[in-house]
């Protein structure tokens, strides 16, 4: 296990050597002293330069709980030759210090917090590839079909970096999550034998007039608190010594307090936590034990290698304990993703979360930090488990995440919701869906229910965006077949009403203890368009702004010469209502982030 017994600065290495001459100009010292000081100094400047190297070089002891089964984990930095190279002082060391201390607060010596102005290195961060969607020809291909995704994460995280000072790399965007961080005027659905209400509008895009911007929107049902399901949760907090900063497990912490005191007598809370060992902190205690809960949390401290498959067994088993027929049974998973310690195969992982969300215990993911951050890890686990992904990087945010969106986020009202979309080609000749790259179907998808999708929480919205060029557009972007254009242009298209739909929408969903999926039908007409896009709504035009906004911190492949400064007047124009202030600070990342591209500021690729 880590101990973080000090950490020595090139100035702290320069003091001890000053030191040591002043000291043999003051008294006589013994030879023998002389070398175990000069050893000390090696010993710290080594040390020094592996911590830089690595920031985790872990001393690990034997897994307290021996995990049913050793998974591995990808983004591994630490070998295990290294960690199994450890031996005798170390060990005992190891040994000695526990993963958690229940003691007075400062037992465990921490390093130094960095200072004002410090921006950690994003180098060790993991990040998904993702390939933007491209352009469609209607002709050739007609239907999209993709998975819903409510996920947050991206938005927050993008919102740290440049609050750092730095442009994100282009595969920390997942535009569809910048869209859905805001919440729109959706209708509420009257009954919750309808889990969401469906709304479209269609306007010009922002960045070509040329083109449509085509919104698709969801509002799921919004429960009273007669409604509300009893909740068995499980904290699963990682503890290992890269969790030993301030936006780390300080930040857990506090932010976990904020969701226990929106539960009552009728919720349990356990919390498992795991480092180099895993444990159990605190065991099926009521919701309404608020004191006893925080006593859990606040003895929490930071050290060792993170080895998170004992963990994550530990937990299930809990959370199969005490499941609660008709509830909520989740595993919240809050870490920076740093997973450094055992095999490599996340797929194991994936596989034991999916067994798992099939027994009805689903996986909320909620991630921190910044410097060896694991996006990549985080999304695709609560993809798996049926459950959100969200980014905390402030108190702010986590108010947002686990109290003013509790119900969005614990109490689910529709899973496995696919959208498939037929456009008609005598009004459409192309489309492109803007974001879910990473949430995409087959076309036979929509039909199986077999294959896994989205959730939707009470409350929610989501929102999807097309960009469309109409027929006859001269800003089509993709030439007309030579060979295939009589086989696939029909000669005459057939539409069930009128002869003004432009597109027909096709909805699956699931109730949430259910396993055959409904099917909910909408056709779009050209009643949902306006002309001009100043005439389009608030909520409209703020989220083509937003989309904008993430295309660009993309490389604006596809907004032709639109800019930071024409989203901001768009922004400026369209905020609305903004009771929470979110609107503002985009407005403000948005002021940002061009100040940063003026000078200069390059992204990691």
């Amino acid at each position: 296990m880590k101990l973080f017994s000090e950490k020595v600065s090139g100035t702290g290495i320069a003091a001890v050597l000053l030191a040591t001459l002043l000291g043999a100009g003051c008294s006589y010292q013994e030879p023998a002293a002389k070398n175990k000081q000069q050893e000390t100094a090696q010993k710290e400047t080594k040390q020094r330069g592996n911590y830089n190297q690595s920031e985790t070089l872990a001393q690990t002891q034997a897994p307290e709980t021996v995990a049913p089964e050793k998974i591995d984990v990808a983004g591994s930095r630490v070998p295990v030759e290294a960690a199994q190279a450890d031996s005798g002082r170390k060990v005992k060391q190891a040994k000695a210090q526990h993963l958690l201390e229940f003691s007075a607060p400062g037992s465990i010596p921490r390093p130094p917090l960095p200072g004002p102005g410090f921006i950690p290195e994003l180098d060790r961060e993991n990040y998904a590839k993702i390939s933007e969607n491209g352009v469609y020809r209607v002709e050739e291909t007609p239907v999209s079909t993709f998975s819903i995704d409510v996920d947050t994460g991206s938005y927050s995280n993008m919102r740290r970096m440049i609050n750092q000072g730095r442009l994100p790399p282009g595969d920390a965007i997942r535009v569809e999550e910048l869209i859905n961080y805001f919440s729109y005027l959706y209708p509420v659905p009257e009954t919750s034998t309808q889990p969401f209400s469906v709304t479209t509008e269609m306007a010009p895009a922002p960045w070509n007039q040329e083109r449509q911007l085509l919104r698709i929107g969801l509002k799921g049902y919004e429960l009273d608190k007669t409604q509300i399901k009893a909740a068995n949760l499980v904290f699963l907090l990682d503890v290992s010594g890269s969790m030993n900063q301030a936006n780390k497990l300080p930040l857990l912490v506090k932010s976990l307090k904020m969701l226990t005191r929106q539960l009552n007598e009728n919720d349990t809370i356990s919390i498992v936590v795991y480092a180099g060992a895993s444990g159990v902190v605190l065991e099926n205690a009521k919701g309404n034990e608020t004191a006893k809960i925080a006593m859990a949390l606040d003895k929490l401290r930071a050290g060792g290698s993170t080895h998170g498959s004992a963990g994550i067994e530990q937990a299930y088993q809990l959370a199969q304990q005490y499941f609660i027929e008709g509830g909520v049974n989740r595993v919240i998973l809050a870490t920076d993703g740093d997973f450094n310690v055992g095999t490599v195969n996340i797929e194991t992982l994936k596989d034991l979360i999916a067994r798992k969300r099939k027994d009805g215990i689903g996986l909320t993911t909620l991630g921190f930090g910044s410097g060896n951050y694991n996006d990549m890890l985080m999304e695709q686990l609560a993809d798996v488990g049926n459950g959100n992904y969200a980014y905390i990087d402030t108190l702010n945010e986590a108010r947002k995440v686990l109290v003013d969106e509790i119900n969005s986020t614990l109490q689910t009202i529709a899973k496995d919701v696919k959208i498939q979309l037929e456009f008609n080609p005598e009004f459409v000749a192309e489309y492109r869906l803007i974001g879910y790259e990473n949430r995409l179907l087959k076309r036979e998808d929509f039909n199986n229910d077999k294959i896994d999708a989205g959730e939707i929480g009470a409350g929610h919205t989501v929102t999807a965006l097309y960009e469309l060029t109409m027929a006859g557009s001269k800003a089509q972007r993709i030439d007309a077949l030579r060979y295939q254009q009589d086989k696939n242009t029909p000669v005459k298209v057939k539409t069930p009403v009128g002869t003004d739909e432009l597109a027909y929408l096709r909805l699956r969903y699931k109730a949430p203890d259910g396993d055959a999926s409904q099917l909910i039908e909408h056709a779009i007409t050209f009643a949902t368009a306006t002309k001009a896009l100043s005439q389009a709504s608030d909520d409209f035009r703020f989220a083509g702004a937003v989309a904008a906004f993430g295309q660009l911190l993309k490389g604006g492949h596809f907004t032709e010469n639109y800019g930071y400064n024409d989203v901001i007047t768009l922004v400026n124009d369209a905020k609305g209502k903004d009771a929470f202030g979110y609107r503002g600070e985009f407005l403000q990342l948005v002021r940002t982030t061009q100040a940063l591209t003026d000078k200069g500021i390059t992204r990691r690729q």
